[in-house]
């Protein structure tokens, strides 16, 4: 018989059990983290303030358990704001959720900042992990080479990744360097599976086997190296020296700075098919690359388009690792088709931010790849007083409210070429440029490129007195150094704009035509364009820029199953400007623009769909160095050597996908292709199963009259025997 002391200590321990559990699964919400970091602000005191954003990733809820503090000596306790969640599941299935925060602090030390967390517990995982560090250490030395404070690799990831086991075979994670510096990824700890290797140079981490099923724990360092020597100023007038990193030598610099990633991966039960596009979810464009840079600007509303295609199941959600108000709109689709768009509005104080975001398109059996991308924010609509400068892709706009100055006139106004003029309604004074027109001078401040004007009033030669004020009012555009912002203008979703400092900013757009013509392109909202095998397909290139006299170039083009132009599995339509193709045919296009015709065809296997990515250039027309005069180059040296001030950088465009549709080959023959399906490449496939059907269809009409004709004559010889 239970005592009653037992009894009540058995009840006692009962009252406790949903208190201690709800402790364990709160110190077991804890699914990684990640940091990045505002360029350094030297504020009015003349102290170096740092600002840096914490994304905390948790499963069934986002319980705040970050909690930064610097190192004894390093600065004053921050000064942190409660972070907001950001994005969670939409379904009971799969929970999991993000939140973001922010924090200041003011570094006490001029060379350096270290900052660090700790905390117990995560999840039950593979390895028996439990306690889990975070934080980073900052240089805070005045760069030679950038005439700035050094800028911190952008990494994150979202809350929750998850794989199949026979699906895994590597996951790309985000190291951005926005000072052009070498990125180097390590393990931090020692517990790591023997089946995962790091390609540290890559930030990609790989699987060399199957990995077990079940939750993997994986905690990195990011460090960012120079690739050339740089001297370091601080501000008690010491400086230090930072050697080039070397791939090849083994001999590693001292880096910047290192800052922690951690997360988790879930390996699930195998799948049937790790085909993308099936059971894995497969991105369609106009989905961005990963590691694109994407262009905001504040108080400017910013999309991020995310299209993505599962044909064997459903696509329930999109995960997304994003900023504190961020809105996420979904939508699916036929044939598993799904897609989301992104909105975000970037506040003052986001103005220099680079801000990572991450996405991956959700099943209820797997998830896509992860893609992340970065958003620079920038302040490419400015107020000077009562001047308004709205700036695009290719041109700015400046507009002068007439009651903010009194007795203002057009007539009297000019900028820094006086041949442009300006036009007037009855509240403002209006002018539009591009940025090679008007006097516009361009600042290569080596982060930004900026082009600048003035308006300035003037009076007439013959003019005595005056009462009317001087006005003289600068305005600006800023963009990031070669960067492509192809969806902060609401442009055309194939429009690809890039700026560089010897064309501006220019753009390319790379369509697909419904004929010969080239006059109509297919619709964005059409793609896929479903063609049969051997149809033709016609496809144009087109650059927009308002400098004169510039000539396109195509590099290269070549086909891939997906939209990652790297993917191994790849045909070469264009090679170092020489053509791959035998059904390629070039049509008469202006110097702006290239309009080709190829025939359809499909890749061997599982691959129903075939994008096409090309390389392209603009050049200086007439420059016979450029590489738009070498034309066709069968032996390329390894680097091609750029005319400076002459042609831009290589930039990949992309199009598609095509989707091939299935015919019967009777049809594809009585329509008179018989010919064109002889001259292609899957001819010898096709011919041999003509005759391997041929031989077995004889063959069976042999057997038959082989038995009938031995019944004939046993018949015969039967009736002969009973005569």
């Amino acid at each position: 018989m239970c005592s009653r002391e037992s009894t009540m200590a058995k009840r006692a321990i009962l009252m406790l059990l949903p208190t201690l559990l709800g402790i364990a699964l709160t110190q077991e919400n804890f699914y990684g983290e990640s940091l990045s970091f505002r360029s350094l602000q030297k504020k009015k005191d003349g102290t170096v303030q740092v600002s840096f954003y914490y994304r905390e990733n948790g499963r069934g809820s986002c319980k705040d358990q970050l909690s930064y503090r610097c190192e004894i000596g390093y600065c004053n306790n921050t000064e942190d704001s409660k972070p907001v969640l950001t994005d969670s599941s939409s379904s009971a299935h799969e929970q999991w959720c993000q939140s973001e925060g922010q924090a200041r602090v003011a570094p006490l030390n001029n060379h350096s900042l270290v900052l660090n967390d700790t905390g117990c517990c995560w999840p039950p995982n593979v390895h028996g992990k439990t306690k889990w560090m975070a934080g980073g250490k900052l240089d805070l030395g005045y760069r030679s080479d950038t005439h700035t404070y050094n800028k911190i690799p952008v990494t994150a990831t979202v809350a929750y990744l998850r794989v199949p086991q026979n699906c895994f075979t590597k996951l790309r994670l985000l190291a951005y360097d926005p000072d052009g510096d070498h990125v180097r990824c390590l393990f931090a700890s020692t517990s790591v599976d023997s089946k995962v290797t790091l390609d540290e140079n890559e930030c990609t981490i790989k699987a060399t086997g199957l990995l077990d099923v079940g939750l993997h724990v994986f905690e990195l360092v990011l460090e960012d190296h120079p690739k050339r020597d740089v001297n370091l100023t601080y501000d008690d007038g010491s400086s230090s020296e930072k050697k080039a990193f070397n791939i090849h030598s083994g001999i590693h610099s001292t880096p910047f700075s290192q800052i922690y990633l951690q997360f988790t991966l879930q390996i699930l039960y195998p799948a049937h098919n790790c085909i993308a596009g099936h059971v894995v979810p497969q991105y369609l464009l106009p989905t961005a690359s990963h590691g694109d840079v994407r262009q905001a600007s504040v108080g400017e509303r910013f999309q991020l388009h995310i299209h993505a295609q599962a044909s064997e199941t459903k696509i329930m959600d999109f995960q997304i690792s994003g900023p504190q108000n961020m809105a996420k709109n979904m939508t699916t689709g036929t044939l598993g088709n799904a897609s989301v768009i992104l909105n975000w509005t970037p506040a003052l104080n986001d103005l220099y931010r680079l801000v990572p975001i991450c996405f991956t398109a959700e099943t209820y059996e797997s998830q896509s790849e992860m893609r992340c991308v970065i958003v620079m924010v920038t302040r490419s609509s400015t107020s000077e007083g009562k001047a308004l400068v709205k700036c695009s892709a290719t041109q700015m706009t400046v507009s002068l409210e007439k009651d903010s100055m009194d007795g203002i006139d057009k007539n009297s106004l000019n900028m820094n070429d006086p041949s442009c003029s300006m036009s007037s309604n009855d509240t403002h004074i209006m002018a539009t440029m591009s940025f090679n027109t008007c006097g516009t001078k361009l600042e290569d401040n080596g982060n930004f490129l900026i082009f600048k004007n003035e308006i300035n009033s003037f009076e007439l030669p013959d003019t005595v007195i005056t009462r009317r004020r001087r006005i003289k009012i600068g305005f600006s555009c800023q963009f990031p150094k070669t960067v492509s912002i192809s969806g902060s203008y609401q442009l055309h979703n194939s429009d690809n704009i890039f700026t560089e400092s010897s064309f501006g900013s220019f753009g390319y757009t790379f369509g697909i035509f419904k004929d010969s013509s080239f006059a109509h392109s297919i619709a964005t909202d059409a793609y896929p364009m479903e063609v049969k095998l051997l149809d033709p397909v016609f496809m144009g290139i087109r650059a927009v820029s308002e400098l004169p006299n510039i000539t396109l170039f195509v590099e290269s083009c070549k086909a891939t199953p997906d939209d990652n132009p790297e993917n191994s599995i790849s045909y070469n339509i264009i090679q170092n400007g020489c053509v791959m193709d035998e059904t390629f045919e070039a049509h008469t296009s202006d110097p702006t623009s290239f309009n080709f015709e190829l025939q359809s065809f499909k890749f061997v296997g599982d691959f129903d769909q075939v994008y096409i990515s090309c390389s392209v250039i603009l050049c200086e027309t007439g420059n016979p160095t450029s590489r738009c005069a070498q034309g066709c180059v069968t032996n390329p040296p390894k680097i091609f050597k750029r005319s400076l001030h002459k042609e831009t950088a290589i930039h990949s465009i992309s199009t598609g996908p095509l989707k091939l549709i299935r015919e019967d080959l009777r049809a594809t023959v009585g329509a008179g292709k018989l010919k064109a399906l002889l001259g292609s490449n899957t001819s010898s496939a096709v011919l041999g199963s003509l005759f391997t059907i041929t031989v077995l269809v004889l063959a069976g009409f042999i057997a038959v009259y082989v038995r009938k004709s031995k019944t004939v004559d046993r018949a015969t010889l039967i009736t002969e025997c009973e005569g």
